[in-house]
């Protein structure tokens, strides 16, 4: 009987914790803010940090501080027009990548994007992902703001960020191996 009454308690308990965050599908439309162009994203629970897509990554200093320069082409997934925007923005760190041809040490800033109806600023380490289907490659990093990942669905949410859109700001998250600084 007591375990009867402990299961109704957990049973009555877990549409309460589901209903804290949001389902997401494996991939889902976001943006880029404040650009606003459209893209597809994979929101990869073995990734720790996301990525976005970058090209002509250039590295340079701004009073003091190291910066990095870079382009983000990408086809707005809106219009299907292929756009391109020019970024300078101040590295948040570095990240040492370990793949199958060794390591390599990437620039991470930080950056906004929409995904649903909130705003999430957060870590993407920059790279020329042209090679691959999806520009932005979302990881745990982010995916511990948004909610469970079911990677039997896709395209769970509709954009609707606006000017009046919840803003997740950056949270600073203790050291993890993949640091590089």
């Amino acid at each position: 009987m007591r375990y009867a009454a402990v299961a109704v308690l957990l049973l009555a308990a877990t549409p309460v914790l589901a209903a804290e965050k949001p389902l997401f599908g494996w991939i889902e439309n976001a943006s880029i803010e404040p650009w606003g162009v459209q893209v597809k994203a994979k929101l990869d629970t073995g990734a720790l940090t996301s990525s976005m897509h970058a090209e002509d990554i250039e590295r340079f200093e701004q009073d003091g501080d190291d910066w990095v320069r870079f382009t983000v082409e990408v086809e707005d997934e809106a219009t299907g027009d292929v756009v391109s925007r020019e970024f300078e923005q101040p590295v948040f760190r570095n990240v040492r990548v370990r793949g199958a041809g060794g390591s390599e040490r990437r620039p991470v800033v930080l950056m906004k994007i929409c995904i649903g109806d909130t705003v999430y600023e957060e870590q993407f380490s920059l790279e020329d992902r042209d090679d691959m289907l999806y520009p932005l490659l979302i990881g745990r990093r982010t995916l511990q703001h948004l909610g469970p990942v079911d990677v039997t669905r896709t395209f769970e949410h509709r954009l609707r960020c606006d000017d009046d859109s919840k803003v997740m700001a950056h949270d600073a998250e203790p050291d993890d191996e993949d640091i590089d600084d």
